[in-house]
């Protein structure tokens, strides 16, 4: 490891006028073309492809560099993991430009690295705990689960042989108990000593909480206990730490998701599968500021599930205390990017991390950094029809309110607490006619989704219900089929056409939806996941704005190099028109191009 220091990056050009397509990172079509053609691997830098991840490396530390000083954890060759960047980023402390120029580590530097050397084996793929966010002088890590038996005493064996030589096999072991394996060997103390390892990294980063997204207890496949985690530990080894149980769908879900359109809106996973196994437990100390009630989760439809878990970790690295936070699934490389991407971006756009970074910039960082480098197999993803990646940005426009914003948990530490999350004036300044009915679903509030006659696709329009959700008000919901048992899909009952949102009235609101929050959907017609926000009457606040840029040019970018695998023909239209006329839209094809 050795300490570095990325030199300031030029200044970007002028942002696109109205009507022009959406600023663009340099070099950010060549990393997503080059992330929908083969997964990262250390190892394999070398070569053309090489040259370009060489590129897309040195631009993240040229980022991060704007705004932190930072040591790196030199992993050439993928020594330390494969899957992890060549170069790790271990950020030290905000800087500005006086402190670069005399940039002294404040880390063991050689410590840290023993540490991560001799703790990797603990866990799943060797994918260590790894500090990838600071904020507030608190460490946000990521890393896989616990290995199991099987993985710590030949992982790259069994990898080989249940995989047929293929690198995205699980780490398979013998249907054997941890406790079964310290009887028949004379190395009884091998996961004290392992885990111990582990134990010292955590403890060295300062990290207390761990969030584990896992729905199982255990990863198990061909009947086999492939994987362990945290709260399974029969030792308790991890005790000393607030351990958080939040079960998240894993990205075979997220076909789903793509099936339907790429609609999250009421779709809900099914928790009834033989496999899950794994219930919610959060510690009440967490849960009592959230104002959400978290027996319900698994009424939760996707959207609504991921806005609660990221509020729940937003609390928590919000919170006085001054300890890190650990965020894992499996293999740290679907759900966890999802996440720390999503906490990366929410926290830009209040302004308190990476503050120099323009939308264009943090997009191509987070692209970068949080899933390419760190092994996402887009790839694979995509053949599979599990777009989790697509999801995460596309998602950013469900936590633009200001519900979401770190800065308003800390001015509201000195503010009495209140019952409802509007003031008078937020419902005054709504139109009489938009206040909604009394179907409602979530905690506060909720919204209802509305085909639009006569629109093209599969436009929608969206209104904002503002009536509270008590246990006498629960909505009507229609079960329908679904292809798969991973999910159960429900729809809201259909309204009358006199109940349609005007714009000028939607144009006046402001909302503060807890339930299902797409805010950046109620000033415009459409529910195409390409569609371009269209501008709005009412002012927009700085986190909106920022959000919606990196949506924005998200979109733009992903719609001319990759683009959406368009579903089975639906009866709102097929998606790929709906793309099709999103990139001539935004000036990327000509109207004689064919379509993607």
């Amino acid at each position: 490891m050795a300490g570095a220091r990325a030199a300031a990056a030029a200044s970007a050009g002028p942002s696109a006028s109205s009507g022009s397509p959406p600023p663009q990172e340099p070099g950010l079509g060549e990393l997503l073309e080059e992330f929908s053609r083969t997964q990262y691997r250390a190892k394999d830098c070398s070569g053309t492809g090489g040259s370009k991840v060489e590129r897309i490396e040195k631009r993240c530390l040229e980022l991060f560099g704007r705004d932190y000083c930072y040591s790196v954890i030199q992993n050439v060759n993928g020594d330390i993991c494969g899957h992890y960047p060549q170069h790790i980023v271990f950020l030290e402390y905000e800087s500005s430009e006086k402190e670069k120029d005399t940039f002294q580590s404040t880390v063991q530097v050689s410590k840290l690295q023993d540490l991560v050397n001799r703790s990797k084996t603990a866990r799943c793929r060797g994918r260590f705990v790894c500090p990838v966010i600071l904020f507030k002088g608190k460490h946000i890590c990521r890393s896989a689960t616990l290995a199991g038996w099987g993985e710590l005493y030949g992982r790259t064996g069994y990898n080989y042989i249940f995989s047929g030589g293929a690198d995205d096999a699980w780490a398979d072991s013998e249907d054997i108990t941890e406790e079964d394996c310290a009887l028949r060997s004379s190395d009884t103390h091998l996961f004290d000593k392992v885990r111990g390892y582990d134990i010292k990294l955590l403890r060295y980063l300062s990290v207390k909480y761990i969030c584990d997204l896992m729905v199982e207890n255990k990863k198990v496949k061909f009947g086999m206990n492939v994987t362990s985690s945290e709260k399974v530990d029969k030792a308790q080894r991890y005790a000393d730490f607030t351990l958080l149980s939040i079960p998240y769908p894993g990205c075979e879900f997220f076909k789903e998701y793509k099936d339907r359109d790429y609609m999250a809106e009421g779709l809900i996973f099914n928790w009834k599968q033989d496999y899950v196994d794994a219930p919610l437990s959060i510690p009440d100390f967490l849960t009592s500021s959230l104002n959400i009630d978290w027996s319900q989760y698994q009424s939760w439809d996707l959207v609504q599930q991921t806005q609660n878990y990221l509020k729940l970790l937003l609390s928590i690295i919000n919170s006085d205390d001054d300890s890190g936070l650990l965020v894992h699934c499996i293999s740290g490389w679907d759900r966890t990017p999802l996440f720390i991407s999503l906490l990366r971006l929410s926290l830009w756009a209040d302004g308190l991390i990476h503050t120099s970074l323009k939308p264009a910039e943090i997009l191509y960082l987070t692209v970068a950094y949080d899933w390419f480098l760190f092994g996402h197999m887009l790839v694979d993803r995509l053949s599979k029809g599990e777009e989790i990646f697509f999801f995460c940005f596309n998602f950013l426009k469900h936590i633009i309110s200001e519900e979401f914003s770190a800065l308003k948990t800390q001015r509201r530490k000195s503010l009495p607490a209140r019952d409802a999350g509007f003031t008078l004036e937020d419902i005054c300044m709504l139109r009489r006619k938009d206040r909604g009915s009394t179907t409602s679903l979530g905690s506060d509030f909720s919204l209802v989704m509305e085909s639009s006659p006569g629109a093209a696709g599969s436009f929608t329009y969206e209104a904002v219900e503002l009536l509270p959700a008590g246990a006498q008000t629960q909505a009507s919901w229609r079960k329908s089929h679904s292809s798969s048992p991973q999910s159960v899909l429900w729809n809201r009952p259909q309204l009358s056409e006199d109940r349609l949102p005007s714009h000028q009235g939607l144009g006046e609101a402001k909302s503060s939806s807890s339930s299902s929050s797409n805010h950046s959907d109620f000033f415009r017609m459409g529910s195409s996941p390409l569609e371009v926000p269209k501008p709005r009457l009412a002012a927009l606040s700085e986190r909106e704005t920022r959000l919606q840029e990196v949506r924005s040019a998200f979109l733009a970018t992903y719609s001319s190099t990759v683009g959406l695998r368009a579903a089975a023909p639906s009866p709102s239209g097929a998606i790929g028109g709906l793309l099709e006329q999103f990139v001539r839209g935004v000036g990327l094809r000509s109207t004689s191009s064919s379509t993607l």
